[in-house]
């Protein structure tokens, strides 16, 4: 009886199985069906890819909790892109210690004069970097691209452009700065040399400076370091400028409040220009202090009674860090790329791909079909010829979108993940490769016909985490960018790239 019972179960189950089936095939989704009733096949869809310029990004993080992390300083001139010049424009935050007066200020009588003598001021970067293996303070510089080797030029300005958070036209929304908004300089640099030569170098790990008298005599000599000896990048600032605009300034309204400094003070413009060098990538926000970018001022207050008697010295430290509230300007130089075999797609303000990807006629084919879609895979080849082996100039990940009036990510970034819906670059021998998406469900919504939007879908570089959707409601895609990272790709030309053009492959079951 047990045996009995065991074959109708099997019997019974197999019925609903095929049954179920049957019924399925009707309902097309996306699972692969692995029976003797249906056959699993697949089939090239051609696409029409090409060139679109980026003519601006969002550049500020007011959307997105105050500050994108991410900011770019530097030139990157690869003869195959358009040239990039990044500049930082900041508020800075109040140090409120300035206030705060020291015990030989308060105890010395009337008598007695005190004359400041700024020892050092300059503009501090700290890289990112990775202490290398095996060592315990040489370090590599991390999230840099271009010929490092070469300077490109630095001035620094004092902006007379308001940073205002709210758009004054509708105070209810954040105001949105473009990459390429126009801010207004004061005139004369900031910075003590002219067009500062700045190179980075991973042994930039300390600064010795010396504290001065009032009448200009050595009596000591610093040393700055970081946390963990990070190296960092300085700009030497105008003594002479920080003293009338800060130091003399520190008792006044100006200085009382964020607001007012704000208001006084309105940004600081790190302009970045020339024809090489490198492109490198700061961390704002970083939760260190000690890493996070910053005006460093250090003098020393003399004591002097008599006009020529020293009764003390106070050594003073002041830093104005560099706001979450910063934005970036990206000048690029405007290329039209041929309608060649190639698709260029650059970060930043650089350019993108536009894919058509289902005509009216392959769509009606499709649902003619009644396939059941197990998998839609759209892949895109590397023009290895002009990449070559460039792995730290090529972007990791590009990002797949619906291009359309609305910018909105594509079905199966939420409903499958990031990861399975893929993006990332496949290295071949160590050689970039191609970057494949996963869209079987976007395609699968055409074929049951639950929908028929389809727009042009975009194509460009990955960046994280703005790029990453929050939850399944959150569909639409930020417009931000700040990855300067390049690739050449070839396009849809069957005859000048032949089986590594750009293309659709689906593979569906169907009834036997």
């Amino acid at each position: 009886m047990i045996k009995k019972s065991a074959y109708l179960s099997v019997i019974i189950l197999f019925v609903i199985t095929v049954i179920s089936c049957e019924k399925d095939f009707t309902d097309i989704a996306s699972n692969v069906i692995k029976n003797t009733k249906f056959d699993t096949k697949d089939t090239i869809m051609e696409v029409v890819v090409t060139n679109k310029a980026i003519t601006s990004v969002r550049a500020d993080g007011l959307t997105i909790g105050g500050a994108l992390g991410q900011y770019l300083l530097g030139v990157y001139n690869n003869p195959n892109y358009e040239k990039i010049e990044a500049s930082m424009i900041s508020q800075i935050i109040l140090d409120t210690e300035i206030k705060t007066k020291d015990k030989a200020e308060r105890i010395y009588g009337a008598d007695t004069t005190i004359v400041t003598t700024i020892d050092t001021v300059f503009l501090k970067l700290p890289y990112q970097a990775t202490l290398k293996s095996g060592t315990t303070s040489e370090y590599t510089l991390d999230s840099i691209i271009g010929d490092q080797s070469k300077p490109f030029n630095v001035n620094i300005y004092r902006t007379d452009t308001y940073m205002n958070r709210l758009d004054p036209n509708d105070p209810s929304k954040s105001k949105n700065y473009p990459s390429n908004y126009t801010y207004q300089k004061l005139s004369g640099e900031l910075n003590s040399t002219l067009n500062y030569q700045f190179t980075p170098k991973a042994i930039d790990t300390a600064l010795i400076y010396k504290r001065r008298l009032s009448n200009g005599n050595v009596y000591k000599t610093d040393t700055i370091k970081l946390t963990n000896n990070n190296p960092f990048a300085r700009i030497a600032l105008d003594k002479s400028k920080f003293k009338d605009i800060f130091i003399d300034k520190f008792d006044t309204s100006d200085f009382e409040s964020q607001e007012a400094l704000n208001e006084y003070f309105k940004g600081l413009l790190i302009e970045a220009s020339g024809n090489e060098g490198s492109l490198i990538s700061f961390l704002l926000n970083n939760t260190n202090k000690e890493l996070k970018p910053s005006i460093e001022l250090r003098y020393t207050r003399t004591v002097v009674k008599g006009g020529t008697t020293v009764l003390d010295t106070i050594e003073k430290t002041n830093r104005f860090l560099l706001s979450n509230f910063s934005t970036s300007t990206y000048k690029m130089t405007e290329k039209v790329y041929p309608a060649n075999k190639n698709v260029i797609v650059q970060g930043t303000a650089g350019n993108m791909g536009t894919i058509e990807l289902l005509s009216t006629a392959q769509l009606n084919l499709l649902k003619k079909k009644n396939w059941l879609i197990n998998d839609a895979t759209l892949t895109f080849y590397v023009d290895q010829d002009i990449v070559k082996y460039d792995t730290i100039a090529t972007p990791f990940r590009l990002l797949l979108f619906k291009d359309g009036v609305t910018k909105a990510h594509v079905k199966d970034l939420t409903t499958e993940g990031s990861i399975i819906f893929g993006g990332n670059l496949v290295l071949t021998n160590k050689k970039p490769d191609y970057y494949a998406f996963k869209i079987t469900d976007y395609i699968s919504d055409f074929v049951k016909g639950t929908s028929d939007y389809n727009p042009v879908l975009g194509l460009r570089v990955f960046n994280n985490p703005t790029d990453i959707p929050q939850n399944p409601i959150d569909t639409l895609v930020k417009n931000y960018s700040w990855s300067p990272k390049a690739v050449t790709l070839l396009n849809h030309d069957k005859a000048a790239n032949g089986e590594r053009r750009a293309r659709l492959k689906i593979s569906y079951s169907i009834k036997k």
